[in-house]
C-alpha cells in the first residue's frame, strides 16, 4: 500500500513538473518528463510493484539469490583455474618440453613445418618470395625502401 502511494505521488509530481515545463514553451522536454512520470503509476497498475515487494521481503528469495551468487562464484573460479593452465606439475613440465621441441631454430628464416606435413608427403602449393629467393636477396625489399628514404 505504501509503495503504491509513493508511486502515485511521484507520478503526480512529475506531471506537475511537465505542465510547468510546457507552460515555459519547452514542449519536447515536457513530453519527455511526462513519459518518465507515467512509468511509476504504470508499474503499480500492472502489478509489478506488488510482485517486487513480495520478492524483496521474503527470506527464502534472498537465500535463493545468495545460492545463485555462490554458484556463479564457483563457476568463475573453476574457469579462472582452468585458464591458468591447471593440472599437475608433471603435466605442465611435459607441455613446456613439447613446446620447446617445436621451436624454430635460431638460424631459420621461417618456422618449420609441423610433424603432420612431413610424413604425408604433402607439399605447400606455392612458395613465398622469401623462401624461394637466394640468401643474398633476402633483404632486397628492405634495401629498396631504405634507399627510397635516403638512408
Amino acid at each position: 500500500m505504501l509503495a503504491e502511494t509513493i508511486c502515485s505521488a511521484v507520478s503526480a509530481a512529475g506531471l506537475g513538473i511537465a505542465a510547468v515545463t510546457a507552460w515555459r514553451k519547452r514542449f519536447l522536454a515536457a513530453t519527455r518528463i511526462a513519459a518518465y512520470s507515467l512509468v511509476p503509476i504504470a508499474l503499480v497498475l500492472t502489478g509489478i510493484v506488488d510482485w517486487v515487494a513480495g520478492i524483496a521481503f521474503k527470506p527464502s528469495v534472498w537465500l535463493g539469490f545468495g545460492l545463485l551468487g555462490v554458484a556463479w562464484l564457483l563457476f568463475m573460479t573453476t574457469r579462472a583455474v582452468e585458464r591458468r593452465g591447471g593440472g599437475t606439475r608433471k603435466e605442465r613440465r611435459a607441455a613446456t618440453r613439447a613446446a620447446q621441441g617445436e621451436a624454430v631454430a635460431p638460424a631459420a628464416s621461417a618456422p618449420s613445418l609441423g610433424a603432420g606435413l612431413q610424413g604425408t608427403g604433402a607439399q605447400p602449393k606455392a612458395k613465398s618470395r622469401q623462401q624461394s629467393a637466394a640468401p643474398g636477396e633476402d633483404f632486397s625489399d628492405i634495401e629498396a625502401i631504405l634507399k627510397k628514404h635516403g638512408i
